[in-house]
């Protein structure tokens, strides 16, 4: 039940993230995209499941996550495509708005999740095997911050060059943000790890 709830958790916010991810919000004078907050959870997930499963399991969330995100995106595009109700112009042009897919974002998204997810998973093991199983939160923290500066770089190059002016600064900004985020997080990874796999 606990690792089908957690692969759940994962794949949700996967997608809600992709949702989201166009709207630009302003925090704290830090230029963020929305999906900020929800996409951290990801992380979080990943580290849950190397910890309590291993490996082998956290490779095949991201996979799972993966192809999720591709069937949403695609789902999503063939509903803005069904032609509207007459009187449900007004709605149709909504919904085009929200969640009109931008094929930039939507490249940007799926490269940034799989090469900062894959090095997630990569990174948590070998801090792991480095420490001799100790330390959680150093592999915890490590692994999520090291993979946010992957995620942060990629998706705001492809989806914002040429559109937002200063992206070092946005993707300063996120990172920043994204650190806070996982250190957040860290209390929740030993709450949700309280049975290691090794026991």
């Amino acid at each position: 039940m606990k690792k089908t709830l957690i692969f759940g958790i994962f794949v949700a916010s996967i997608i809600v993230a992709n949702v989201v991810a166009g709207k630009i919000v302003s925090i704290g004078g830090a230029i963020l995209p929305a999906a900020v907050v929800v996409y951290a959870v990801t992380f979080l997930m990943t580290d849950v499941t190397s910890e309590l499963w291993g490996r082998k399991e956290a490779n095949r969330l991201v996979f799972i996550g993966f192809i999720c995100s591709i069937f949403a995106s695609i789902m999503i595009f063939l509903a803005g495509l069904l032609p509207a109700a007459g009187f449900a112009g007004e709605q149709d042009a909504a919904f085009k708005v929200i969640l009109g897919m931008n094929g930039r974002f939507v490249i940007a998204s799926m490269v940034a999740y799989y090469a900062s997810q894959s090095w997630d998973v990569w990174m948590f093991h070998l801090i792991e095997k480095k420490t001799s199983g100790k330390y959680k939160w150093l592999r915890n923290n490590l692994s999520t911050m090291s993979s946010q500066i992957i995620d942060t770089a990629i998706f705001i190059t492809i989806a914002f060059w040429g559109i937002v002016p200063n992206l070092w600064i946005m993707i300063l900004s996120q990172y920043i943000v994204k650190l806070i985020l996982a250190g957040i997080d860290t209390p929740f990874f030993y709450l949700l790890t309280r049975e290691s796999k090794k026991k």
